[in-house]
C-alpha cells in the first residue's frame, strides 16, 4: 500500500470520526435533559458512560457502517446517524464491562468506569462492583434503545434492531470464549480465530456492515457469507495486530508498557506464537511469565528476545499481511454488484491495518 493510499483511508476515518464525536456528545446532552428520578448515583453513572463514550478511539465501526451504505448509495441513508451511536453505545458497554473482567485501572489513560467507583466507594467494593456492571449494562440498553428511535419504517427499524441484538449476544458469548482459552491446554489457531470473532469481529465489522447495508435498501442476508468472511478475516487481521504490538511495540508505539498479554495471563496470538515455537527452558521462561502477573520489564524482555531469536515476530507480521491481503480480496470481488468507491475502501482498510505495526 502507497503512502497517498494510506493517508487517503486515514484521511476518510478521522472525518467520520470529528463528525460522530460532536454527534455522540449531542445525544448525551439530550439523555441528560430526561426526567430521572430523584438520585445522586444516577446522573453520576450516566456521566461515567457518557464519559467513556467520548473519550476517544478510532470510530472504525462508524466509518465502516457509513462506507456499507455508500456501497449501496451516495446519497443521504435515514437512519445511519441512530446505528452509529448504537454501536458506539455498545462499544462502551464492552470497555467497561472488560474492566471490571481485567481488573483494569485505565481506560485511554483516564480511570476505567469500574475504578472511578472504587475511587468513589473504597469502604464498599461490592457496591462499586455493582455500580460497574449497571453503568454497562445501562450503555448497552441506550444502544438498543437509541436504535428504535431510527427514522424509519418499522420493518427496517425492526432489522436493524435484530442485527444490533445478535451482536451484542455474540459479544457476550465472545468474552466467555476469551476467559475460557486463558486456562486448559494452549489453543491452537483454530481457538483463536474463533474467539477473534465472536469477541470483535461479529459486532465490530459485521454488524456495521449489515447496518449500513440494511438502511440503506440492500437485502444483507442475501450477501451474508462473503460479509462474514470479509469480517472474520478483518477481525483476525486486527487482533494479529493487537497481540503483536502489545508484545513488541515500545511504550512511546502503544501507549503503555510491553506485554500485558503475559501480566494478564493471556494466551493472545503472540503469546501463543512463542510458546508454540520454544521447548525446554524457553519455553520455561515464557510459562512463567505468563503465570506471574508481578512479571517485571526484565523478564518481558527476556521473553522479547526467545521470540524474536525464533523469527516469531516476523511470523506474525507476515501471517497478518496474508490475512490482510485475503479480506482485500474478499473486498475485491464486491465491485461488480457495489460501487467503486466504498469497494475500494473495504479493499484497502484491512491493508492499512496491517501496515499500523510500524
Amino acid at each position: 500500500m502507497t503512502a497517498e493510499i494510506a493517508a487517503g483511508v486515514h484521511e476518510r476515518l478521522t472525518g467520520y470520526r470529528d463528525r460522530f464525536d460532536s454527534l455522540f456528545a449531542d445525544y448525551f446532552d439530550t439523555v441528560a435533559r430526561q426526567q430521572f428520578p430523584r438520585s445522586v448515583l444516577v446522573p453520576e453513572t450516566l456521566e461515567l458512560v457518557r464519559d467513556m463514550s467520548l473519550r476517544g478511539g478510532k470510530r472504525l465501526r462508524v466509518a465502516l457502517l457509513y462506507e456499507a451504505a455508500r456501497l449501496v448509495t451516495a446519497d443521504a441513508v435515514a437512519g445511519l446517524e441512530e446505528a452509529a451511536l448504537s454501536i458506539e453505545l455498545l462499544q462502551t458497554h464492552g470497555l467497561i464491562h472488560d474492566d471490571i473482567i481485567d481488573d483494569s485501572p485505565l481506560r485511554r489513560g483516564a480511570p476505567s468506569v469500574y475504578y472511578a467507583y472504587r475511587e468513589r466507594f473504597p469502604d464498599r467494593p461490592q457496591t462499586a462492583l455493582g455500580l460497574a456492571v449497571l453503568a454497562g449494562d445501562l450503555a448497552a440498553f441506550l444502544s438498543v434503545q437509541v436504535l428504535l428511535t431510527a427514522p424509519v419504517s418499522d420493518g427496517l427499524r425492526q432489522a436493524m434492531t435484530a442485527v444490533q441484538v445478535a451482536a451484542g449476544a455474540d459479544t457476550v458469548l465472545g468474552q466467555v470464549l476469551d476467559l475460557e482459552r486463558d486456562f486448559g491446554p494452549v489453543p491452537d489457531r483454530k481457538v483463536l480465530d474463533i474467539v477473534s470473532e465472536y469477541k470483535s469481529a461479529r459486532y465490530s465489522v459485521l454488524a456495521p456492515l449489515q447496518l449500513g447495508l440494511i438502511a440503506a435498501g440492500e437485502d444483507a442476508a442475501a450477501h451474508h457469507r462473503e460479509l462474514a468472511r470479509y469480517a472474520t478475516l478483518v477481525g483476525v487481521s486486527g487482533q494479529l495486530r493487537d497481540d503483536y504490538l502489545d508484545l513488541f511495540a515500545d511504550s512511546g508505539t502503544v501507549g503503555k508498557p510491553a506485554g500485558s498479554d503475559l501480566h494478564e495471563g493471556r494466551r493472545s496470538y503472540a503469546v501463543c506464537a512463542v510458546l508454540a515455537a520454544t521447548a525446554g527452558r524457553e519455553r520455561e521462561v515464557v510459562e512463567a511469565a505468563l503465570a506471574d502477573p508481578g512479571c517485571p520489564a526484565e523478564t518481558v524482555e527476556r521473553v522479547q528476545d526467545i521470540a524474536r531469536r525464533h523469527g516469531v515476530d516476523e511470523r506474525l507480521r507476515a501471517d497478518m499481511r496474508r490475512v490482510a491481503e485475503e479480506a482485500a480480496g474478499v473486498a475485491a470481488g464486491w465491485r461488480p454488484r457495489w460501487r467503486e468507491e466504498a469497494v475500494e475502501f473495504f479493499e484497502q482498510l484491512p491493508l492499512w491495518g496491517a501496515q499500523r505495526t510500524l
